[in-house]
């Protein structure tokens, strides 16, 4: 299909064009340049007078008192802990580890000594009792619990005595011992055990303590107990030492140790009462002499016929209380020279001698230097103070000695 032709517009008119030059357009014009103003220093202006401030003295700050220079803190060199001394081995050993040894069948008895300890804490036992009735008798009144049963329980504590944890107890709280170190048990138990098989006993059922002291003692207590002082441990030979050792297990084997803490338990409450009576007597006699000596002297009256009363009541009971301390103090003194006689079958005689000796030795030397210090002589003790030891003189523990020292022929 064939377009239509576009129609013919006619042109615009032509304009001329600018002149033409040969070498470019023509330079600007050169215009004058500005007229600068003369540069003309600034005008010096006077300058004003600032008013001068009186100076006035600064207030001067109180000089705070200089601090002494402490020399700082330097913690002292903690030096290492000598070594325990070890005393000379001198022991024989006739029963090494894994030896066999032979057993008694009947390890631990109750000979004449132990028996006469119960016996005299008889008195002290009865009157515990009237004290624990009294006080059953008030606790049923305040609690309604039966006066027989605190009674029976009170009784029944006597078994404490073999009871581990207690003995534990009483041997840390009230004897002050402690459980023996590693290097300790090191050195005690050889001793021990050459001591309990000589003796046909199982040395495991003991517990062994130490006091930790520079005197030389050594315990029997309850039913398993057995103590020595470190002093011992460290400075007695070994052969002294199981002498001591042998001695202490005499009073176990004797029954000295649990019959004589089993009497001190059950006189405990008789003895506590009569202490606290004797105390509030006492105080009551002054109390009333502040105020009237008639009135002193009538109480003083009234608890002589009260005693004169409760002693014809009991058959003169109290009167044997008196008496008793000496007793047994005797059965105290008997019983340690049946444990020397034990120490002594074992064949430790000559050792328990010559420890003996040295302790006697060396209460002479502090004699004599309480006399070169004070000038005057050492004080021996009374009489009654002498009834009243528990243990016999040395002298009379050497003497009974001399039969296990005698050569055998």
């Amino acid at each position: 299909m064939n377009q239509p032709p576009e129609p013919q517009y006619p042109q615009g008119p032509q304009y001329p064009q600018g002149p033409q030059y040969p070498q470019g357009p023509p330079p600007p014009p050169a215009y004058p340049q500005q007229h600068q103003a003369p540069a003309y220093p600034p005008p010096a202006y006077p300058q004003s007078q600032q008013p001068v401030h009186p100076q006035y003295p600064q207030p001067q700050q109180p000089q705070q008192p200089q601090q002494p220079a402490y020399p700082q803190y330097q913690p002292a060199p903690t030096a290492p802990l000598p070594a325990p001394a070890t005393p000379l081995d001198d022991l024989e050993y006739q029963n090494a580890p894994g030896t066999r040894v032979h057993r008694k069948a009947y390890q631990r008895s109750a000979d004449a000594t132990a028996f006469g300890q119960l016996v005299l804490h008889v008195p002290g036992f009865l009157m515990s009792l009237m004290v624990v009735l009294l006080l059953a008798t008030i606790l049923e009144a305040v609690s309604g619990l039966p006066y027989w049963v605190s009674t029976l329980l009170w009784i029944a504590s006597g078994a404490l005595v073999f009871h581990r944890p207690s003995e534990s107890f009483f041997a840390r709280h009230l004897l002050r011992l402690q459980r023996p170190l590693a290097h300790e048990l090191a050195a005690l138990a050889p001793v021990w055990r050459e001591v309990t098989d000589r003796a046909g006993v199982d040395g495991q059922r003991y517990e062994l303590w130490i006091e930790d002291t520079d005197h030389l003692n050594a315990y029997a207590a309850a039913g398993h107990i057995v103590g020595v002082t470190r002093y011992a441990l460290e400075k007695l030979p070994r052969s002294q030492l199981a002498a001591v050792l042998a001695h202490e297990l005499g009073h176990h084997t004797g029954g000295h140790a649990w019959s004589g803490l089993l009497g001190w338990w059950y006189a405990l409450p008789g003895r506590i009462a009569w202490q606290v009576v004797r105390a509030v007597t006492f105080f009551v006699i002054r109390f009333t002499s502040f105020f009237s000596y008639v009135a002193a002297g009538l109480m003083i009256i009234f608890v002589g016929l009260f005693t004169i009363l409760t002693i014809t009541a009991t058959y003169g009971l109290p009167l044997l209380l008196l008496v008793l301390p000496y007793l047994m103090a005797a059965v105290g003194r008997r019983a340690e020279l049946r444990a020397d006689a034990h120490a002594a079958a074992l064949g430790f005689a000559p050792m328990l001698a010559q420890m003996l000796h040295g302790v006697m030795v060396q209460e002479e030397q502090e004699k004599q230097a309480v006399l070169a210090r004070t000038g005057k002589p050492f004080t021996e003790p009374g009489t009654l103070s002498r009834l009243l030891s528990t243990h016999p003189d040395h002298r009379t523990r050497l003497h009974h000695l001399q039969p296990y020292l005698q050569p055998t022929r």
